[in-house]
């Protein structure tokens, strides 16, 4: 494990929650949120949450892996692992009602 001063750490945390925050506006677009639940910022292991609409969508997985996993690793090198999930305490009814979850475009036929 890598031994990082109190400053590094600091910078760290603050380019993550940067990077977060960065992100969570076209999250919750579609009524949902991303969350930073903890993170490790000396083994490189970060955990981040879907809250809100996406816990009704059927692509919060692709979010996690395709959008948000793959903007924490290509921005911050020394972020090793990304661990997600989804808030399933919310209620699917509600969920669905506060955005529009799964947003699959539709293409008009020439």
């Amino acid at each position: 494990m890598v031994s990082l001063t109190d400053d590094e750490r600091r910078a760290r945390l603050d380019a993550l929650n940067e990077l977060i925050e960065m992100m969570r506006p076209a999250v919750q677009a579609d009524g949902g949120d991303l969350v930073l639940v903890r993170c490790d910022v000396e083994s490189g292991v970060v955990e981040v949450q879907l809250a809100g609409a996406c816990s009704s969508c059927a692509i919060s997985s692709d979010t996690l892996q395709g959008g948000v996993t793959r903007i924490l690793k290509d921005r911050l090198a020394w972020v090793t692992e990304v661990v997600g999930g989804v808030d399933e305490s919310a209620d699917p009814f509600e969920s669905m009602a506060l955005g529009t979850g799964g947003y699959v475009p539709r293409y008009r036929s020439l």
